[in-house]
This record gives C-alpha cells, sequence and structure tokens, in this order.
C-alpha cells in the first residue's frame, strides 16, 4: 500500500474504504441498521486499512467492531471519522467532547488515526470552539490527526484565522465529472491534503476515454480512474459491496500512468 505524508510528519493510506452503506438493509446509505458488516469483513481480509465512517452514517458502531473482531493489530489501521455541524453535537466545548468520547468508545480504541468537521459550521464561534477541542484531543494523544471536509478554500482561510494546529486533510468530492482542480490546487499549495469522496461517478463517455486507456495496461477505467487520482496526490476512498471491485481497486495502485494519459484525463 502507497502511503502519503501530511503536514503533521504522519503518514495515511493513498487508498482505503468508504462504509456510508455498510451495515445497512439493501446497502442504502438511509436503510435501517443491520449489522451485516460482511464487506467491510472482506475489504479488511482482501487488505483495506484505512477506513472512512462518520457519525452520521449511523455506523461507527459496527465499523469499530469489526475492525476489532477482524484479529489485525489496531495499529495497522487508520481509522477516519467525522463530527457533523448540528448542534447535537457542537453546541458547546462539553457537547463535543462528550461527541469526541463516543466515537473513541463507539470505534473501541483509545485514538483516531484521523477526525474530521464532516461540514463546515456556519456559527464561527461554534468552528472555533470545535477546532480547539479537537486540538485539545491531539494534545491528550486521542487523535493523531485532524482536518475537514467539504470545506471550500474560504471555509479554509476563516479556520486558519485561528487554528494552531493547520487541518491535514480536507475530503471533498472530486470525479471526472466535478474535478474540482481550483480547489485541489488551493489545498496541496498549503500543504492540506485532498481526499477525493465519490471518487468513481462518470458518465458513458468519460468511462469510454478511461477504458481505451487501460487496454494499454491491462487495466479497467475504474483502476484508471483511481490511480490518475492517486498519482496526482489525491487520497481515494472507492466503497464497494463486491470482493472483485474491492480487490480491483487495491491494483489500481500497482501501475503507473504516462504524462500523456494523465493529461487525457486531465482534460475530461
Amino acid at each position: 500500500m502507497e502511503h502519503v505524508r501530511l503536514n503533521n510528519g504522519t503518514t495515511m493510506p493513498y487508498l482505503g474504504t468508504g462504509t456510508n452503506t455498510y451495515g445497512k438493509e439493501n446497502n442504502d446509505y438511509n436503510g435501517d441498521l443491520n449489522g451485516d458488516f460482511s464487506a467491510l469483513e472482506s475489504a479488511i481480509k482482501m487488505g483495506y486499512r484505512l477506513i472512512d465512517t462518520a457519525i452520521s452514517y449511523r455506523n461507527e458502531a459496527g465499523v469499530g467492531k469489526t475492525v476489532k473482531e477482524s484479529g489485525i493489530d489496531r495499529s495497522e489501521f487508520y481509522l477516519t471519522t467525522k463530527i457533523p455541524p448540528q448542534d447535537d453535537y457542537v453546541k458547546d466545548k462539553q457537547t463535543v467532547r462528550k461527541t469526541l468520547n463516543q466515537s473513541l468508545k463507539n470505534l473501541q480504541s483509545d485514538y483516531i488515526d484521523l477526525y474530521l468537521i464532516h461540514k463546515p459550521i456556519e456559527d464561527e464561534d461554534k468552528l472555533k470552539l470545535t477546532w480547539e477541542v479537537l486540538e485539545e484531543f491531539v494534545g491528550k494523544g486521542k487523535i493523531r490527526t485532524i482536518g475537514v471536509s467539504n470545506f471550500t478554500n474560504e471555509d479554509l482561510e476563516k479556520l486558519g484565522q485561528f487554528a494552531t494546529i493547520k487541518p491535514a486533510v480536507n475530503q471533498i468530492k472530486s470525479n471526472p465529472v466535478e474535478w474540482n482542480n481550483e480547489w485541489i490546487k488551493f489545498m496541496l499549495d498549503r500543504d492540506i491534503r485532498p481526499q477525493a469522496w465519490g471518487p468513481m461517478k462518470t458518465t458513458e463517455q468519460h468511462r469510454d476515454v478511461l477504458a481505451e486507456i487501460g487496454e494499454r495496461y491491462g487495466k479497467t477505467w475504474a483502476q484508471v480512474l483511481l490511480r490518475y487520482q492517486t498519482q496526482r496526490g489525491i487520497i481515494v476512498i472507492p466503497k464497494s459491496h463486491d470482493p472483485k471491485n474491492q480487490k480491483a481497486n487495491l491494483e489500481s495502485l500497482d501501475f503507473l500512468l504516462s504524462d500523456d494519459d494523465m493529461k487525457k484525463i486531465t482534460q475530461l
């Protein structure tokens, strides 16, 4: 597995698995929880170690239980979760501390590798107090790295006005339908690592071009797309319930795209 170095000196895998439909009926984001984490069990057996969950997914506890029962040492995993922006979680510092401690309990771990603010908190005072508590937990060793998700450039600049620990990661949407390249450049220029959610969204035309490129490498369109992102420095968290696709996604890291092919994909 390839790893990327973050601005706090730690490293994280370039590729992991999302979990937002794991443990739910019909693999539906809004489905009732059913305790079926076989897809995550499969991913772990395949070699996935970066596992991305969130409080809003309602499955932190199931993810934590699955990781614990894998029999693999906790130190081998890179666990990410996220705090929602609603008052139920960020009303004041006491509330934020309670939320973070519940995540630790749910994930059955003494520490969390990466904790993100899931969406921008519009109230600047609440954004500030939430970040201060995240920094506090870093100081206590309960969280190793902190970052954000879906933060615009303006949101990042607002955070930078008071943050004493710079966010290491900003998880955003990035795929051929919405590359968000200016956003990504802004982050890379400031040593904030972009992480792509929804990385597989494409049109038929996109897939045709990617598949044509893939023929030269013996790879699928999906593997070419994932490699394009990681090769340009973007962490990806594709999600699949199919073991074959999970394996194929991991195999996107075992080849390199040429400069010409990278340019062709950029122009999609």
